[in-house]
C-alpha cells in the first residue's frame, strides 16, 4: 500500500466514530453478557470435562495479549495444552504443538470452545466481539504490520475479517492488511457479516492450522 494512503488511512482510523466509539461498545456489552448467561451451562461443562481430563491442572488458561493502542491485557481462555507449554509463544511457531494439546483440548480447539471466556474480556471492555485477534507482546513483527495499517488502534476482536479469510492460512502480511482494512470499513452490517461467516467456518473447521 502506498505510504501517504497508509498514513492518511491511519489518521481516518484515529478520528471519532459514533459506530465504533459507542454503538460498538454498547452492542458488546449487552451481547457479552447475554452471551455469558446463555453460554453458562456449556461453559460449566466444558470446565468440568478439562477438569476430570487432567484435574491437577488449571481450568483457565490466561496469558498477556497487546490489546487497543498496543496496551496489553490479560486474556481468558479454556486451557487445551499442558501447563508446561510453552507460554510466551504463539501455537502456530510450535514445532509439535500435538505434543502439548491435551485429548479434550483437541476437540475444544477443533470446535473454537476454547474462545468463549473471551466473553469476560469483551464484557470488561478489553475486546471487542469482532476485532483484530489479539497478539502476543513478542510477536513484534505482526505488531509492525498492524500499526502501519492503523489495525492496533481499535479493540482486538473474539473474531474479525482476517479470520474469515483464511485464518491460521495465509500470511501475516495478509493477516495486518485484513485488520487494517476492517479498521478502516467498520460497521454493523460488516461486523454481522463477519460473526454469521465465523460461525459456518467453525461448524466446518475451516482455516485451523496447528503448528509450523
Amino acid at each position: 500500500m502506498d505510504g501517504k494512503l497508509q498514513n492518511a488511512n491511519v489518521e481516518q482510523i484515529s478520528n471519532f466514530s459514533w459506530y465504533r466509539d459507542v454503538c460498538k461498545r454498547f452492542f458488546d456489552f449487552v451481547f457479552s453478557l447475554i452471551g455469558i448467561v446463555v453460554l453458562a451451562v456449556p461453559m460449566l461443562i466444558v470446565a468440568i470435562v478439562i477438569k476430570i481430563d487432567s484435574p491437577k491442572e488449571q481450568i483457565l488458561f490466561r496469558q498477556k495479549r497487546v490489546g487497543k493502542n498496543n496496551h496489553e491485557f490479560t486474556i481468558y481462555k479454556f486451557r487445551s495444552m499442558r501447563q508446561d507449554a510453552p507460554h510466551e509463544m504463539a501455537t502456530k511457531n510450535f514445532e509439535n504443538p500435538e505434543a502439548y494439546i491435551t485429548p479434550v483440548g483437541k476437540f475444544i480447539r477443533k470446535a473454537s470452545l476454547d474462545e468463549f471466556p473471551q466473553l469476560f474480556n469483551v464484557f470488561k471492555g478489553e475486546m471487542s466481539i469482532v476485532g483484530p485477534r489479539p497478539l502476543i507482546p513478542n510477536e513484534g513483527k505482526v505488531l509492525e504490520l498492524r500499526d502501519e495499517y492503523g489495525a492496533n488502534k481499535i479493540l482486538p476482536g473474539i473474531t474479525g475479517l482476517a479470520q474469515v479469510h483464511g485464518r491460521d492460512e495465509i500470511t501475516d502480511e495478509n493477516k495486518a492488511a485484513y485488520d487494517g482494512k476492517y479498521a478502516l470499513n467498520m460497521s454493523l452490517l460488516l461486523d454481522i457479516t463477519i460473526i454469521c461467516r465465523t460461525f459456518f467456518d467453525v461448524l466446518q473447521s475451516r482455516g485451523i492450522r496447528e503448528g509450523k
